[in-house]
């Protein structure tokens, strides 16, 4: 008989309700671990970011009024000069020559001017003849007084304290009237950064606007200026305005030619304001439109926003968002819409995050 077998069926019936009874319920999604930041309100127009050139404000080209041969240099690249300290001079044999020729012509035309005034006296001459002498001499003295001032110009003299940036020719050499020979730098102005804007940024720009210039030649380093000169004329060849941007009291010792990075901040920006988020904050942005996730009770809430610009200080946005709220920044890459979150403060505890090895000194 099979009695013995049928007693073993209430237990098994009994194990399997005991089992569907201990089952746990499906465990729900954890949150999201992710690291948000404050929308904060940031200028209207974005800072106008270009390179420029490091030079005196004081630059000059020193040149002779006539032409010749350099008989000597007396100066070298970068050394410094005293105001009237003699920098070159040409040959002076021929600008003395010239200067004693017309001389002689000025004073033979003097003597004829008073011999023609006896003449006019005594009636021998007419007035014609009489004011013809007169035009005679003052023309010869005009060109006396012009040969004097070449000869006094023959010779290049410093009108400033200051540096010589840069020789043009040396000695030996034949240079034409207005050739440049020395370029010398003043150091009474201090030095500027000069660079060239397109017209949608200088209309932007006001004299006095606020600039941050870095120098390569000082890394890490950040140096204040002002705007100082805004050209009202294109350049005919770039079709770019040059501006000029002069140093502020915590310009280190400088040199002409250092390349600068500029940062300007128009005036006109702080007018209106936009709201600004980290650009860690963006997801799925296409041109000008974007998205962002917004920390609602405990969740990401996802929000179409429109972006103005993008700087250094994060992105700009124009409609969608207002200063205040809160955005998810590291790990929003990896959320949806409605997504529970938890935030932390380690960039290395987000999700898609890298933990960093621990140093031996941090327990």
């Amino acid at each position: 008989m099979t009695r013995p077998a049928r007693r073993g069926w209430p237990l098994l019936f009994a194990l399997a309700l005991a089992a569907c009874g201990d089952s746990a319920p499906p465990p729900q999604s954890s949150a999201t671990p992710v690291r948000v930041a404050e929308a904060f309100s940031g200028p209207a127009i974005a800072a106008i970011a270009t390179n420029g050139v490091v030079a005196s404000k004081d630059e000059m080209r020193l040149s002779f009024t006539i032409g010749g041969i350099v008989r000597r240099i007396s100066v070298a690249e970068g050394e410094r000069i005293k105001r009237g300290q003699r920098l070159a001079e040409l040959e002076l044999t021929e600008a003395n020559a010239q200067l004693e020729q017309v001389a002689q012509l000025a004073a033979k035309a003097q003597r004829d001017l008073a011999r023609g005034e006896r003449l006019y006296a005594d009636q021998v001459i007419s007035l014609e003849q009489l004011q013809d002498l007169r035009t005679q001499a003052s023309v010869a003295q005009a060109q006396a007084t012009g040969a004097r001032f070449n000869r006094g110009h023959a010779v290049i003299t410093a009108p400033h304290d200051g540096v010589v940036l840069r020789k043009f020719v040396q000695e030996r050499e034949i240079v034409g009237p207005g050739v440049p020979v020395l370029m010398v730098s003043g150091a009474d102005r201090g030095h500027v950064v000069r660079a060239a804007l397109a017209d949608r940024e200088i209309v932007q720009l006001a004299l006095g606007d606020g600039a941050d210039i870095r120098l390569d030649a000082w890394p890490g380093k950040k140096f204040t200026g002002t705007v100082s000169e805004i050209s009202g004329a294109a350049e005919s060849g770039s079709g770019l305005f040059p501006i000029e941007v002069r140093f502020g009291a915590d310009a280190p010792q400088l040199a002409s030619g250092l390349v600068a990075k500029l940062t300007i901040r128009p005036a006109a920006a702080g007018a209106a304001t936009l709201t600004y988020v980290p650009i860690a904050a963006i997801v799925e942005g296409d041109g000008q439109r974007a998205s962002v996730y917004v920390v609602q009770d405990g969740h990401a809430a996802r929000r179409e926003v429109t972006v103005a610009f993008i700087t250094a200080d994060g992105v700009a946005l124009s409609a969608g968002l207002a200063s205040g709220e809160t955005v998810v920044t590291d790990g929003a890459l990896y959320l949806a819409d409605g997504d529970r979150i938890r935030i932390v403060s380690d960039a290395a505890l987000t999700i898609g995050g890298i933990a960093l090895p621990r140093r031996a000194t941090e327990s």
